[in-house]
This record gives C-alpha cells, sequence and structure tokens, in this order.
C-alpha cells in the first residue's frame, strides 16, 4: 500500500481577511477553518496570531484562543504556530514552550537560515523593504533544543538551499530532534512587502504584501530545482514536503511530482493568497493524491510516519 500523503495547510500568515474574504482571523475563525480542514484530510494546520504581543506568554495566550477550540473536538491535531514577530532575540521562539507546556502543540518552528523575503521592483532592483527574516546560527541552535526539550517535531522551512544542508548536516551528526517534516519552498510570486519598514523582526502587515511577480528569495517551481533539492535529500531517509509561495502549488508541476516521488504537500492561503479557500485546497490535494493511488493521511497516521514523539 502507498503511503499516504501528509498535508499541511497554512490557514492565514500574511494574508488577512482585507486581501482575501476567506483567511481566517478571530480565534473563532481560525478554530472553524482548522476543523474544517482536518475533516476534510489534513494531518497538520500552521497558523499566525493575528496581533503583535509584548511577551511569549501573551504569544501563546493568543494561539491558545484558537487551538484549545481544535483540540476539544479533535485532541490529536498536530497544530504548530510561527515565531514570535515583534519579540527581540531567542524570545522570539519561546511561546512554544508555553504551548507545549499546555498540551496545545506537536510541532514547532525549525527554520535554519536567514532570508531577504522580497521581489524586484519595476526597476529589476529588489523592491525597498527593511524587514529581513533573520535566524541566526545560535537561533537554530536555540529552535532545535526547544524542539527537542519538548518533545516536538521539527517543522523545517527551506528556503534555500544552504538551509537544507544545515538540516542534512544536523542529521549525519545525530543532532536533529526527532519528528522532522522538511518543507521545501519554490517561489511563484511576491510574498512579503515592497514597502520601506523600519525594523526587521516585525511581521509585515496585508497593505504592505508584494504583488510584484518575480520573487528574490528561493527556486522557481520548475522540476530542474525540484529534483536538485531530491538529490541533496538522497538516502537522508528524511520526510519532506514542497510548497509554492505566491502563487497556486497546483499551477506548477511542482505538487505532482512531489505526490508521485513519495513526498508530501504544503497547501493554504498562507501561501497563496488568492486562493479560493483553504478547505478548497485540501479538496484539490486529495483529488491529486488518489489520482496517484495514494490518499490523505489522518493526524494519527502523520504523528506516527514522522515519528514525533510528543
Amino acid at each position: 500500500m502507498s503511503t499516504p500523503v501528509i498535508l499541511e495547510v497554512a490557514l492565514n500568515g500574511v494574508t488577512k481577511k482585507s486581501q482575501n474574504a476567506a483567511a481566517p482571523e478571530t480565534h473563532a475563525e481560525i478554530a472553524a477553518d482548522a476543523l474544517a480542514c482536518f475533516a476534510e484530510g489534513a494531518a497538520i494546520v500552521h497558523t499566525h496570531t493575528t496581533r503583535p504581543s509584548p511577551t511569549p506568554q501573551a504569544f501563546a495566550e493568543d494561539y491558545l484562543g484558537a487551538y484549545r477550540a481544535v483540540l476539544a473536538q479533535k485532541p490529536d491535531a498536530i497544530l504548530y504556530p510561527t515565531v514570535g514577530f515583534g519579540i527581540d532575540g531567542t524570545a522570539r521562539y519561546d511561546h512554544v514552550a508555553h504551548l507545549a507546556e499546555a498540551g496545545a502543540i506537536r510541532q514547532a518552528v525549525l527554520d535554519p537560515g536567514s532570508v531577504n523575503l522580497g521581489a524586484s521592483g519595476a526597476d529589476g532592483w529588489p523592491a525597498p523593504m527593511d524587514f529581513v527574516y533573520v535566524n541566526s546560527p545560535s537561533d537554530v541552535r536555540h529552535m532545535a533544543e526547544l524542539c527537542r526539550k519538548h518533545g516536538l517535531g521539527p517543522s523545517i522551512a527551506i528556503f534555500e538551499p544552504g538551509w537544507l544542508r544545515v538540516i542534512l548536516a544536523m542529521q549525519r551528526a545525530g543532532t536533529l530532534p526527532p519528528g522532522a517534516l522538511v518543507k521545501l519552498y519554490f517561489a511563484a510570486g511576491g510574498y512579503l512587502p515592497q514597502a520601506p519598514r523600519s525594523g526587521a523582526r516585525s511581521e509585515p502587515q496585508a497593505s504592505e504584501v508584494n504583488a510584484v511577480a518575480e520573487p528574490s528569495f528561493s527556486t522557481p517551481p520548475i522540476p530542474e530545482a525540484f529534483e536538485m533539492y531530491l538529490a541533496m535529500l538522497r538516502g537522508s531517509g528524511l520526510n519532506w514536503a514542497v510548497a509554492v509561495l505566491g502563487g497556486d502549488i497546483f499551477d506548477t508541476p511542482i505538487a505532482e511530482l512531489a505526490v508521485q516521488r513519495g513526498g508530501h504537500l504544503r497547501v493554504g492561503l498562507e501561501d497563496h493568497a488568492s486562493a479560493k479557500s483553504n478547505v478548497d485546497a485540501v479538496r484539490k490535494a486529495k483529488a491529486l493524491a488518489e489520482k496517484h493511488g495514494r490518499r490523505l493521511a489522518t493526524c494519527a497516521e502523520a504523528g506516527k510516519l514522522l515519528g514525533i514523539p510528543r
């Protein structure tokens, strides 16, 4: 029997309701959308908070406003948050400890590098912006230790090939926490703001989201880039998924290639701001998996396949 497809849904991210009416923002909306995606076959749901918070504890409480409602109806749900934008230093990640201690999450972010998440302007120059997604080497070690300490599976974004080299080195050395899911990010369009900003730690707002088509990060969603990543992963045994930022993954060859080659998928309004809805994306993923003789993994199956300790 074929291995089922683990499907992650990124519910909101930088996509706000002013940009897409289907984007969930309130705790009730986030919980309802998450439960609807789980009911359609998603195994993992990733969310952002809807407002900045001054401390890790406050960030955790904001997440719990939605996560408690999800877990009350689906106790085995795999949920995880983003980093604490607006908080400096390693404290950006420390809401993870509060959420783990509350029994609310089974995964946590482990992003092994830094990147300019921008795009080119009309003049070909990088669009003017101050935001840099920063994860220093010490930050990466801190994120990994949080995963290990709290029994959380690392949810690993790979924005650039060098990020995957970091993860592979950790795995070879036996220091990568168990339960990892490596997500290969391809870029089809603009993703973050082009307006100038002060402060590299603040999350962009909907009015600033870059609509310029040519991203200045990652690789394009083409088979050659996909094959490069698979060549790097060869022999590692790591579970991997694909995502396309700034565009529809189903309009690229990446989703079908991943399903054909035994990989997994990430979809959602965070990545594709103009999608019909998160539930619609789940249904498309389900149809694609079934087309190739696979099905979507349940939360319990996904946890077992990944080896998430918690």
